[in-house]
């Protein structure tokens, strides 16, 4: 499976993951593409809890990423500490919605 790191999960990622912990998510997330917790009124967009070695999953990464099916890639969109927020805002929500039907458009078109 086809797996997109945004800019904006990259940039997240990176102050909190080493090069190695980002690999494993991103093969973990490839194998199970649906193990993530859908977001209501977001179109699609899921969210996954991701430990980081020596927080464990309540102090790690909150993943938030778009997964359609096997004919699109897997789009990991941005990441989080749990100590930032806790869910998205109802205006991130909207931007989600209308980002999942851009991404239909391309590719499913």
């Amino acid at each position: 499976m086809t797996v997109v790191e945004t800019r904006a999960f990259l940039s997240a990622v990176s102050r909190t993951m080493t090069e190695a912990d980002r690999e494993e998510f991103v093969t973990f997330i490839a194998a199970n593409p649906q193990r993530g917790d859908l977001i209501p009124r977001t179109g699609g967009i899921r969210k996954i809890r991701w430990g980081i070695k020596g927080q464990g999953k309540s102090g790690g990464l909150r993943v938030i990423y778009y997964y359609h099916s096997a004919r699109m890639p897997l789009f990991l969109l941005m990441a989080y500490g749990k100590s930032v927020k806790s869910d998205l805002a109802e205006s991130e929500k909207v931007v989600m919605r209308r980002l999942v039907q851009e991404l239909k458009d391309q590719f499913l078109c």
